[in-house]
């Protein structure tokens, strides 16, 4: 009898099986505080949240250079891993997993935001185009500063001890943020690096940085408790690549020969815009060779009908996630969801946080 891959069929992420295929992704929500630590309205919000197959936390800054938003959540310091500690163990409680998703914003940034007014770095001085999002409100964004080769060995350390502090929080593994327009996407694509060191120029050299990442944190975690996520079509914070068809299936291969837990693709681009650029996601698939979770505004319909076909194994879910805490029994009883509320997205309390409302007790007879 052929084994079920549907929503609800258990499948196993490396070391852990998970009971469903409903993953929830990670949702930068600003509301860490400026302490950027986390607190008891985030450990509700994950909580609400366990029964997911596997919760990805918001984007984690590793240091205080990686900060790009206000009140986003650190992974560098014992405050903020003791903070983490008690989502994770709420989420325990509630028989759920959880990875920490490992984040440097690059030239995502601002100098109000960084420590002394210092300039955000990137792989090259190029400006991306629109505003920060700073604690004053949206500021133009800066000219970054290109990082010297030898600076780079510090930002791998940085990515290490991000892992280290989220072994000792309680997570289940992590996952190594390398999409969307921040720093290691920055130095994957072309149209963001133009460097001429080992780090630029040839695909393998671009991918050099992701990989020596990958090498650190799978030193604290071991590969089966790692995901690495990217996002080869979207242009959100300015990111192009001439040739991502060649320049992800490169770093695909690379990636699936480590037997890296699981690949996480975003499919699409921010809130659905497109590049007009096609890259062949299933042969990304094929590529990695382990489990591929797809990430692309997926709905209950979406998502059944690729598991079906073979097209992924976990299915992210974003939006219906932050706006139904109990996603997976919803889409279980295909029950109405709730409409998600775009204004109470980011930053703010527990309104469009923790208040969504679950499916009522007289539903389930």
């Amino acid at each position: 009898m052929k084994q079920s891959t549907g929503l609800f069929a258990p499948i196993q992420l490396g070391s852990y099986e998970l009971r469903n295929r409903i993953v929830m992704a990670p949702l930068t929500r600003n509301r860490a505080g400026q302490r950027q630590v986390p607190q008891a309205m985030n450990v509700r919000y994950y909580q609400q949240r366990a029964s997911a197959g596997l919760i990805i936390s918001e984007a984690t800054q590793v240091c205080p250079e990686g900060i790009g938003y206000p009140n986003t959540p650190g992974i560098h310091s014992a405050e903020q891993e003791k903070g983490w500690r008690m989502v994770t163990e709420a989420v325990h409680q509630q028989g759920g997993r959880m990875f920490l998703q490992l984040w440097h914003v690059g030239r995502i940034s601002h100098p109000s935001l960084q420590s002394g007014g210092a300039l955000p770095v990137a792989p090259s001085a190029i400006r991306p185009e629109g505003d920060a999002f700073t604690y004053e409100g949206l500021k133009p964004f800066v000219t970054p500063r290109a990082l010297e080769t030898t600076e780079l060995p510090g930002i791998v350390a940085h990515y290490r001890q991000g892992a280290q502090h989220a072994l000792d929080a309680g997570f289940d593994g992590v996952e190594i943020h390398a999409a969307n327009g921040y720093l290691l996407d920055q130095f994957l694509r072309d149209g963001s690096n133009r460097r001429t060191d080992a780090y630029g120029g040839s695909i393998e050299n671009r991918t050099r940085l992701l990989l020596e990442v990958v090498e650190a944190v799978t030193q604290v975690w071991g590969v089966k408790r790692v995901g690495v996520r990217i996002s080869p079509i979207n242009p959100f914070n300015s990111m192009h690549d001439s040739d991502p068809d060649n320049t992800f299936g490169y770093v695909v291969e690379r990636l699936g020969a480590l037997k890296l837990a699981y690949l996480h693709v975003v499919e699409m681009g921010q809130s659905g815009v497109s590049t007009g650029q096609v890259v062949n996601f299933r042969r990304l698939r094929d590529l990695f060779g382990g489990v591929y979770m797809a990430n692309g505004d997926y709905t209950y319909e979406r998502a059944t009908a690729c598991l079906a076909r073979g097209g992924a194994d976990l299915i992210a879910f974003g939006r219906l996630f932050l706006a139904n805490p109990d996603l997976p029994e919803r889409f279980a009883k295909r029950a109405p969801l709730n409409v998600p509320q775009p204004e109470t997205f980011y930053g703010g309390d527990e309104k469009g946080y923790t208040d969504y409302p679950c499916l009522a007790l007289d539903q389930n007879h």
